[in-house]
């Protein structure tokens, strides 16, 4: 994603720089044609943060474009690439850099939810309307626990409550990126304390840092109605950038943190040595991470059964391109349920151990 990560100083943004190739924040051209690219599954559209819901026969995708937000819709997945894209939203009131719009269907509106700001003011928005690319509305700032930085906002129901999640620091400022989650009481207000349910503590998501990251969380129910949160992990500068996972027990409290357990490694990245034991790297692409489960409008009842492969996206760059924001491009992939997967944590409270469904990702 094409953050301001180094809000922290001129020192943080040379360490990053020196640990790759140069970075910048234009986003990459964002072509409106059908065609399939050289990689496995790379669409021509240019950028990050894939965010695309199916709503009967339709599919709607939301993206950062020109400094607000875009709308496309298609018959098909592979056909939001070509489908034109209508402009819904613009920054009039000069809220500052828009990032990773999240688009889901909720009580008979478009909800596209946002993140906007500059440096350490970047917050959480909501826009909504009765029809997919148009007649969206003013955007209206969602009010999260104790108004910290935040970004990658998701809202999802489970077990009849609606839940928010997303990515943020917990003071003000940028030390970390946890993911955090609280329940809502409408579509822009929360309500009770905001829970910590994920920090890059685990080594092979503190392989990137400056600062360490957990983010664009996505949530997700398998088979036995367990709900997961996959994430990214590692800096979004580097080709180290993955997808993990967090899995709640069993009829687990989603705000009690020792009753998440985390993939003991990437389930879906380009290096070997971070993978989950396991779980092979890719082949065509380097740095995949903020995917998106495309969904029966975007709601986690209709998440898929055992057995069956169901349609990702998710942003990455060509293997033999240089890594950079302006280099990724959103890819089509597939995932699966892979059923009797251990994850194994030490030395906190409660079982160690914990055994359930699991995800293997596919170009």
């Amino acid at each position: 994603m094409p953050r301001a990560r180094r809000i922290a100083g001129a020192a943080v943004l040379a360490i990053a720089l020196s640990a790759g190739p140069a970075l910048t924040t234009a986003e990459p051209a964002d072509a409106g044609t059908a065609k399939q690219s050289v990689a496995l599954g790379r669409t021509t559209l240019g950028g990050a943060d894939p965010s695309v819901i199916r709503v009967g026969n339709l599919y709607v995708a939301a993206k950062s474009v020109n400094g607000g937000i875009a709308v496309r819709t298609a018959t098909t997945l592979e056909g939001i690439a070509a489908a034109p894209r209508r402009q819904v939203w613009n920054d009039t009131g000069n809220l500052g850099e828009v990032w990773a719009p999240e688009i889901v269907y909720h009580n008979g509106r478009y909800r596209i939810y946002f993140a906007a700001g500059t440096g350490a003011a970047h917050r959480m928005y909501h826009i909504s309307s009765t029809t997919a690319d148009s007649g969206y509305s003013a955007a209206t700032k969602v009010a999260l626990p104790g108004d910290k930085w935040a970004i990658d906002g998701v809202p999802f129901t489970f077990n009849g409550q609606r839940w928010f999640v997303w990515s943020g620091w917990s003071g003000d400022t940028n030390v970390e990126q946890n993911l955090y989650i609280a329940r809502m009481s409408s579509p822009t207000t929360t309500t009770g304390g905001r829970y910590v349910i994920s920090q890059p503590r685990e080594s092979w998501e503190r392989v990137v840092g400056n600062p360490f990251i957990n983010e664009a969380p996505e949530p997700i129910l398998d088979p036995n109605g367990q709900l997961h949160i996959v994430y990214s992990a590692n800096g979004s500068w580097s080709s180290k950038y993955c997808l993990a996972d967090l899995r709640l027990r069993s009829g687990g409290d989603p705000t009690y943190v020792w009753d998440w357990y985390k993939s003991n490694g990437c389930l879906f990245g380009s290096y070997a040595a971070y993978m989950m034991n396991g779980w092979d790297p890719t082949l065509h692409v380097d740095g995949p991470g903020h995917h998106t489960f495309v969904l029966e409008r975007g709601d986690i009842a209709t998440s898929p059964p055992s057995g069956n492969r169901f349609p990702t996206m998710y942003h990455a760059v060509a293997k033999g391109t240089p890594y950079s924001w302006s280099n990724r491009y959103w890819y089509t992939g597939t995932a699966v349920w892979w059923s009797k997967t251990t994850y194994q944590r030490a030395n906190v409270p409660g079982a160690n151990t914990n055994v359930g469904y699991s995800l293997k990702f596919f170009e």
